[in-house]
């Protein structure tokens, strides 16, 4: 059973840092997009950053670009976000997906494998 497990959110002021981590089990990812979508209170779910399977393609949305990184090892199977810089308006449930099709160079809502999420909180 595939699981993705995120972890390392949590509650920081304005200007601080936080990390994500993303393991996945019960299949490899290594060859799939991952990546990172986060939804506000009563907001849509939005795309946050994808990394392809060798981390040649990279995509953020326009909002964090510069302030957040997103990066993967393959051999633990595991994603990550680091986060710096943080704003109140990142104040969200961030999720990881994975794509259960090999080789795209972009995470897609559809057609991918979702994480239970966690929170971040970013306070002013």
């Amino acid at each position: 059973q595939v699981q993705l497990v995120e972890s390392g959110g949590g509650s920081v002021q304005a200007g601080g840092s936080l990390t994500l981590s993303c393991a996945a089990s019960g299949r490899t990812f290594s060859n799939s997009a991952m990546g990172w979508f986060r939804q506000a209170p009563g907001k849509e779910r939005e795309f946050v950053a994808s990394i392809n399977w060798n981390g040649d393609r990279i995509y953020y949305v326009d909002s964090v670009k510069g302030r957040f990184t997103i990066s993967r090892d393959n051999a633990k199977n595991t994603l990550f976000l680091q986060m710096n810089s943080l704003k109140p308006e990142d104040t969200a449930v961030y999720y990881c997906a994975a794509s259960k099709s090999p080789y795209l160079v972009v995470v897609t809502p559809t057609n991918s494998y979702w994480g239970q999420g966690t929170q971040v909180t970013v306070s002013s």
